[in-house]
């Protein structure tokens, strides 16, 4: 019969290797995002947001408040 102490170690070394791995795919995982953020960034600074674009965006913008007065059953 196996002794106890060989369970217990087992257990320990599979906790470390899952510790070790998990805080591994966390670092990959935040430089990951951490490198997609720089390219919205660059991305941003390159090509900056057109007249017409804002200009569509407070567009929306007007059409949501309306959609949720309406949903609120305030009348405009």
């Amino acid at each position: 019969m196996p002794e106890p102490s060989l369970y217990l170690m087992t257990a320990a070394f599979t906790l470390i290797g899952l510790t070790a791995v998990s805080l591994i795919a966390l670092r990959g995982w935040r430089d990951w995002i951490a490198l997609k953020t720089k390219e919205l960034e660059q991305q941003r600074e390159e090509n900056p947001p057109s007249a017409t674009s804002r200009i569509e965006v407070a567009d929306l913008k007007e059409r949501i408040r309306k959609l949720e007065a309406i949903a609120a059953g305030v009348e405009l």
